[in-house]
């Protein structure tokens, strides 16, 4: 679509909104890329704001891997073969999602956001093993869970932490700082793919996604920087923002199904 002005500072605005709550809490942040992106910014298509989205997701999780690349937090074998599975997972799950009813997508888009709100209320816990290592016990697992959240991906056009964390512990029992870094592999590679879906169909405005991406860099950083004086806040953040994710989502489903 061509982008107004004001449509094009609602872009970098919602991305800096994106970025910043990835950088402050850490996760859930991308769930709100659809939702802003058709309700603030305008775009009238579901699935062009998902395909827009996916890139992104794609780009704050590469972001962010870099960072975890250079504490050492990537067990990289674990998450190629997982993000390898995904990869195919994300393929079916976006070609899936492009011909459901846009409307009825994001009435199951919401429901998934009151998921990922329930699941940021919860501790993360930071045991395990962290001398994992690829395995025959856990090559299974990690096919098997990779594939399945690569699907759930690539449907919703979302990152996918959210699940791909908690999959890659229950695979490996990996430590949750390194399922983190981990996961940002299969979050980059899903994003990737569920884009490229997308855009072979030309349900990508990759005019938005610049500016989604610029803003998103510009709030991830402020977000990092704001978390390090916030750290001891940071259960009454996640509360805050699930909170959040909550009412969004309660709007959304309002929407979709005519309601209002």
């Amino acid at each position: 679509m061509m982008l107004s002005l004001t449509q094009g500072a609602l872009g970098v605005a919602s991305g800096s909104l994106v970025g910043f709550s990835l950088g402050l809490v850490g996760g859930g942040g991308s769930i709100l890329a659809v939702p802003l992106l058709i309700y603030l910014v305008g775009v009238a298509d579901p699935h062009v704001a998902i395909g827009t989205s996916a890139i992104a997701v794609a780009a704050n999780a590469a972001a962010n891997l870099a960072n975890h690349v250079r504490a050492g937090n990537v067990k990289w074998r674990c998450a190629s073969v997982f993000a390898l599975a995904g990869i195919a997972g994300a393929f079916l799950g976006s070609t899936l999602g492009k011909i459901i009813d846009g409307q009825n997508l994001l009435a199951l888009f919401a429901i998934v956001m009151m998921v990922v709100g329930a699941l940021m209320l919860r501790g993360r816990s930071g045991e395990g093993e962290p001398s994992v290592r690829l395995n025959r016990e856990n090559l299974p697992k990690l096919v098997g869970l990779g594939l399945a959240t690569g699907a759930l991906s690539g449907f919703f056009g979302i990152g996918g932490g959210f699940l791909i964390v908690p999959a890659l512990i229950a695979a490996t029992g990996m430590p949750i700082l390194y399922a983190v870094g981990s996961s940002l592999l299969a979050v980059t590679a899903f994003g990737l793919t569920t884009a490229a879906n997308y855009a072979v169909s030309g349900l990508v405005d990759w005019s938005l996604a610049g500016l989604f991406i610029v803003g998103g860099v510009v709030g991830g950083l402020l977000g990092a920087r704001s978390a390090t004086s916030l750290a001891g806040r940071k259960g009454a953040l996640n509360t805050v923002f699930a909170a959040l994710i909550f009412a969004v989502a309660i709007y959304m489903l309002v929407r979709s199904l005519g309601l209002m």
